[in-house]
């Protein structure tokens, strides 16, 4: 039950589960590798785990935070090449389908 982009659910930034999908992380960690107030870094893990999006375990004091779901990691590998490729290069042609 993830909520949409539009409704600012833990998709609307997908930073912290790209950054996941590379390897494991603690909160300090990630926030360092996505440029994020740690706070907001922890708040966003926390919906991302309820959204079963990333998955944590104890090591100790830590927590370490990770993605284990090929299919996720799939999609935001896929998202990533996607806006790489467009950043890139000239706009793809538009195709018309429904509405359109």
């Amino acid at each position: 039950m993830v909520r949409s982009v539009e409704g600012g659910g833990p998709a609307a930034d997908p930073s912290g589960v790209w950054a996941l999908a590379q390897g494991e992380s603690d909160v300090t960690g990630l926030a360092e590798r996505v440029g994020g107030a740690l706070p907001a870094v922890s708040q966003h893990l926390s919906k991302l785990k309820l959204a079963g999006l990333v998955r944590s375990r104890r090591e100790g004091r830590r927590v370490v935070y990770f993605v284990d779901d090929p299919d996720t990691v799939t999609v935001m590998r896929t998202l990533v090449d996607r806006l790489t490729a467009r950043a890139a290069g000239p706009a793809p042609a538009r195709r018309r389908g429904f509405g359109a």
